[in-house]
């Protein structure tokens, strides 16, 4: 088993190739797609992906969710959902 090294502020997440962010108008949410099927996402995880674009770091996602929907440090729970997405290999960290 590998220990993938923490994100950090500075890394760049992107959507792992052969996969696709969508909104489901049939299930009312947001979706991960993705080859051998289709992960059915909640509101703060669609947000987060949503901004996955391999150009924004972790900390400009924050910030761009902070302005979004408030004041509020949303950092700790926006790396602990990008951690858990890296592992199931849902993203992939291009810097």
């Amino acid at each position: 088993m590998t220990t993938e090294t923490p994100i950090h502020a500075d890394a760049v997440p992107q959507l792992a190739r052969g996969y696709r962010l969508q909104f489901e108008p049939a299930q009312d949410c947001h979706v991960l797609l993705y080859p051998e099927g289709m992960i059915t996402l909640n509101e703060p995880a669609a947000e987060i992906l949503k901004r996955c674009d391999g150009e924004r770091s972790v900390a400009g996602l924050c910030e761009a969710l902070r302005v979004e929907f408030g004041d509020v440090d949303l950092a700790a729970d926006v790396r602990a959902f990008l951690e858990l997405a890296r592992s199931h290999g849902w993203v992939r960290l291009v810097a």
